[in-house]
C-alpha cells in the first residue's frame, strides 16, 4: 500500500499502549512525525511513550482525534472504536499497524523476523550482534529489550531489524532484503481459519525473498520444512540440528547460567565451524534462535568476534524467562510463554538443568479460542514441571463459550502430563498457596500472555 505522508502531518495512533504500536510510534516520533495516541488504560509502554513528550490520552474518546490528519490502529480495534468512527466520518486516511510500519521500514536495509514462536527473542539476538558490530540499527521489537529498556531504537545506520507479527497477515506487508523465519505453528487460526492458509502466507513469504538479499529458515521445524520444499524461490540458507542445515548446531551443552555451542557452516564457497560460542539463555529453542541470529550476521559480512561478543554479552528480553527474585531456595520467574509448543520449550530447557528441583508452573491460559483450538495439546505439554498451578483463562475481552468444564480441562492436563495440579480461582489464591509453599527446591514458573506477569511480580510483597 503506497503512503503519501509529511511531517507536517498529525498522527494519532488508536490503541498505543501495545507493545508493537508503542514501538513503531517512538521511530515514527525519533524521525520527525508529529504523533498522538490514545488508550484504555496506563502501561509502562504508554509511560516509555510519555518520556518521549508524546501526547497520550486515556480512553477512546473523538475528541481525541479532533486535529488529526492520519490515523493508525492497531488489529485489537473493533470497528465500533469512537475514534475509528469518527476518523472514517471525517475521511481521514486510516491505515493499520502494518500498513504504517511497511511504509517507514521500506526506506531502510530492512531484515525482517518472523515465526509462530521465538520471534521476538530472535530479533533482539540480531540486534545484539549488530550493536557489538558497531553497526547502530533501528530496532523495532515486539518485547523490551534490557539493554536499552525498550521495544524500539532509532538507529544513525540504514539497517533497519523488525519483528514482523503474522498474526494477522501484516507480516506480508513488510518490504525487506534478509529474513528469518523461526518456526511455523497451530497458532492465530481465528484469523487464518486453518493451518493450510497459515502455511501458504508463510510460502508467500519465503517467496518474497530478494535475489539481493537472503532468507534463512529453521530446519528442524516439520511445518516449515514442508513449506520452503515448496517454494519456487531458493534463494535461503537452512539453519538447525540437522546435518544437511547449511548452519549446523553441533556439540551442544547448557548449564545453569548459559548455553555454549558450535555452528557447523556450510554454503557455497565457505566451510568453516564457528567454535566456542556462548549464550547467556537455556534451551534448545534459545540455541536455534542464536543459529538464526549468527547465520545472518555471518552472511551479510560481520566478523566472527562481533558475532560471539553480541551473543556472549545477550542482556535478554523481558518476560522470556525472566528471573523476578528469590525466597529462601525458590526462584520465581515470568515468562510468555502462551501457546504449547512454547510452554514445553521452556520448560525442557528448566528441566535440563535444574534437574534436582520441583518445577511448578503457574499458568494462565490466554483466549478462550486458542485453549478450545488446543485443548488437547495444552494437556500435553506441561510434562517437565512437577506441579501445575492452573488459573483462570484470560479472555482477552473474547466472548465465546468454552464448551466443556474448566475442571475437565484440568482433569486432562494431569491425565496427560502427569502431573499434580492444582486450580487457582484469583490472584488472592495465589498469594495465600505460595505464601504457605515457599520452602525446599523449588522453581515457580509464571506463564501467560496476559495479567499472569503483574501476579507473579506481585508476589514479592508477601515476603517483605
Amino acid at each position: 500500500m503506497k503512503i503519501d505522508l509529511g511531517k507536517n502531518e498529525l498522527i494519532h495512533f488508536v490503541g498505543i499502549g501495545g507493545i508493537g504500536m508503542s514501538g513503531l510510534a517512538l521511530i515514527m516520533n525519533g524521525l520527525g512525525y508529529k504523533v498522538q495516541g490514545s488508550d484504555i488504560a496506563n502501561n509502562r509502554n504508554i509511560e516509555r511513550l510519555q518520556k518521549k513528550k508524546i501526547r497520550i490520552f486515556l480512553n477512546h474518546k473523538k475528541e481525541n482525534i479532533k486535529k488529526t490528519t492520519v490515523v493508525v490502529i492497531s488489529s485489537a480495534i473493533k470497528k465500533n472504536n469512537p475514534e475509528l468512527v469518527e476518523a472514517i466520518k471525517k475521511n481521514l486516511p486510516v491505515y493499520t499497524r502494518g500498513d504504517m510500519l511497511g511504509h517507514i521500514v521500506s526506506f531502510m536495509r530492512n531484515i525482517v523476523i518472523t515465526g509462530s514462536h521465538g520471534k521476538t527473542t530472535t530479533t533482539s539476538l540480531v540486534s545484539s550482534i549488530f550493536t557489538a558490530g558497531n553497526l547502530d540499527p533501528t530496532i523495532i521489537n515486539g518485547g523490551v529489550l534490557n539493554s536499552f529498556g525498550n521495544s524500539a531504537k532509532l538507529g544513525k545506520s540504514n539497517w533497519c531489524i523488525t519483528e514482523s507479527d503474522e498474526s494477522d497477515g501484516s507480516f506480508l506487508k513488510i518490504p525487506f532484503t534478509y529474513s528469518i523465519a523461526t518456526n511455523l505453528d497451530s497458532e492465530h487460526l481465528d484469523f487464518y481459519k486453518n493451518i493450510n492458509n497459515l502455511k501458504r502466507s508463510f510460502q508467500k513469504f519465503i517467496e518474497k525473498i530478494p535475489s539481493v538479499g537472503k532468507g534463512f529458515v529453521c530446519n528442524d521445524d516439520q511445518n516449515l520444512k514442508k513449506v520452503f520444499k515448496k517454494t519456487i524461490n531458493k534463494n535461503f540458507y537452512t539453519y538447525g540440528k540437522k546435518k544437511n542445515s547449511n548452519f549446523q548446531i553441533i556439540n551442544i551443552k547448557q548449564t545453569i547460567s548459559f548455553s555454549s555451542f558450535d555452528i557447523k557452516i556450510n554454503i557455497p564457497s565457505k566451510k568453516k565451524i564457528i567454535k566456542g560460542i556462548k549464550l547467556p539463555m537455556i534451551g534448545t529453542h534459545n540455541i536455534q534462535n542464536a543459529t538464526a541470529a549468527a547465520s545472518l550476521a555471518f552472511t551479510i559480512g560481520l566478523p566472527e568476534k562481533y558475532i560471539k561478543l553480541g551473543l556472549s554479552n545477550f542482556k535478554g528480553v523481558q518476560r522470556r524467562f525472566s528471573h523476578l527474585f528469590n525466597h529462601n531456595n525458590v526462584s520465581f520467574y515470568d515468562d510468555y510463554a502462551h501457546h504449547p509448543t512454547e510452554i514445553s520449550s521452556v520448560l525442557s530447557g528448566v528441566k535440563n538443568v535444574h534437574k534436582n528441583k520441583e518445577i511448578v508452573c503457574v499458568f494462565q491460559p490466554h483466549r478462550i479460542s486458542r485453549v478450545i483450538n488446543l485443548k488437547k495439546e495444552f494437556s500435553k505439554c506441561f510434562k517437565m514441571a512437577d506441579t501445575v498451578l492452573l488459573c483462570p483463562i484470560y479472555t482477552a475481552n473474547e466472548k465465546l463459550k468454552l464448551n466443556f468444564t474448566y475442571h475437565s480441562f484440568a482433569k486432562l492436563i494431569i491425565k496427560n502430563s502427569s502431573v499434580k495440579l492444582i486450580q487457582v480461582d484469583n490472584e488472592i489464591q495465589l498469594r495465600n498457596f505460595i505464601r504457605q509453599n515457599t520452602f525446599g527446591e523449588k522453581i515457580y514458573i509464571g506463564m501467560g500472555a496476559g495479567s499472569i506477569s503483574n501476579w507473579m511480580k506481585n508476589l514479592k510483597n508477601i515476603f517483605k
